[in-house]
């Protein structure tokens, strides 16, 4: 993959039933040319939870410290949910390149959530390929976009 339209640096977190997923997808990342920033669960941690690490994640967004974000938990709806609560932040949890691509082209979604108990990993980073290949279409997409806030 030549082109990437999401730039990062990438911040990247999850809970303690994302870790593993979290592991290869920087692996990824790295192998990729992503910088990225590490939030999250301890290595040794038995809980961490994942509200305050989508908030971690969504900060750094915001901050323009990252350029987009990666989170991960058990199913990705939570993480998907506690990002969203953030305005400029629009969260997808995506289970198939079609929705990565949708939700960039017509969304502009800047965080992907993953659900590390419904996907494995050669999944999970075909999605990411796919996710920071897609452009935003703009146009009549935009006007949706800015009506979110």
């Amino acid at each position: 993959m030549s082109q990437f339209f999401l730039k990062g640096p990438v911040a990247i977190g999850s809970d303690h039933a994302g870790r593993e997923l979290k592991y290869e997808i920087t692996q990824h990342l790295h192998h990729k040319g992503f910088e990225f920033i590490e939030f999250g669960v301890d290595p040794f941690a038995t809980k961490v939870d994942y509200p305050s690490v989508a908030n971690l994640v969504c900060e750094a967004i915001k901050d323009s410290k990252a350029g987009f974000g990666i989170l991960v938990c058990g199913t990705g709806i939570g993480m998907a949910i506690a990002a969203n609560r953030h305005p400029g932040i629009r969260a997808v949890d995506c289970t198939s390149e079609f929705m990565a691509t949708l939700s960039r082209a017509h969304n502009d979604a800047n965080v992907l959530t993953f659900g590390q108990r419904l996907i494995g990993p050669g999944l999970a980073l075909s999605i990411l390929d796919v996710f920071v290949a897609t452009p935003f279409e703009g146009g009549r997409h935009q006007v949706r976009v800015d009506m979110l806030g």
